[in-house]
């Protein structure tokens, strides 16, 4: 599999689940996002470290680490060799769960078939494992809103995230757009799957809500990722917002 490819299924699996973002007409349909952000966990061939390689053949390569203790997340920055979006990986850490939940994520996960455990594409195929049922959901999601939607999505795109200033135009501009198209916007640095430095002038978009079948048979609506508006707020020597995006304290080595 090619990169271009990967970004393509990562791309249809996402409008696939958010079909009001697919549907905005408000740039270019060809503009390419800063970046996509991706939720996994540190768990079997889901974990950073078994991802980094397949991703490194598709011509990623990685940048700056951060760790977020208070989210229980570790964050790789992994940019292409061309102008594409750059991928920003969230390993959630299990072992900043409780037991009983983390037992329950561990049971749901060890459930995925063999054949969905291998592979280029384990980032953009859905949930490998069954569904879980709506009690499973509300204990993970009480014990960490991003268990319960690992739970109930798998790995895979949480939310893109456009740089107006290379769409054209200014966020104040984008934000009343979409506005006017019913997405409410929030400029908390703390919403959506990571904190956002304040380098960088930032809107989230949680997109329309799911309803989802779960393991009983009942349905419920489920809110899951959304669409991020970036814009650099200060000069800075970096060419691009997406290496402003996370705050400088989170940055780490990891041997």
């Amino acid at each position: 599999m090619q990169r271009e490819e990967f970004v393509q299924q990562l791309w249809l699996d996402y409008i696939h689940q958010h079909p009001d973002v697919g549907a905005l007409r408000l740039w270019p349909i060809d503009a390419q996002a800063e970046y996509l952000a991706l939720l996994t966990l540190n768990h079997g061939p889901w974990c950073m470290d078994a991802l980094l390689p397949s991703l490194s053949r598709l011509g990623y390569r990685t940048g700056n680490r951060h760790a977020m203790a208070d989210r229980g997340l570790l964050v790789t920055l992994l940019f292409p060799p061309d102008g594409g979006p750059w991928l920003v990986l969230a390993e959630l850490q299990l072992g900043t769960l409780s037991r009983l939940p983390r037992q329950r994520l561990e049971s749901l996960m060890a459930l995925a078939p063999e054949a969905d455990r291998r592979g280029q594409n384990l980032l953009c195929r859905g949930r490998p494992w069954p569904m879980p049922d709506w009690s499973t959901y509300q204990l993970l999601h009480s014990a960490h809103p991003l268990a319960g939607l690992l739970a109930v999505n798998g790995p895979r795109l949480h939310h893109a995230g456009f740089d107006c200033q290379r769409l054209g135009d200014s966020l104040e501009h984008f934000d009343l757009r979409l506005s006017e198209r019913g997405f409410d916007g929030t400029s908390d640095r703390h919403h959506g799957l990571f904190p956002v430095s304040g380098l960088i002038d930032y809107r989230f978009y949680p997109a329309c809500s799911q309803r989802l079948p779960f393991a009983d048979g009942d349905e419920h609506r489920i809110d899951s990722g959304g669409l991020a508006l970036v814009q650099k707020s200060v000069s800075a020597n970096q060419d691009r917002a997406v290496e402003l995006l996370l705050p400088h304290h989170t940055r780490c080595e990891i041997a």
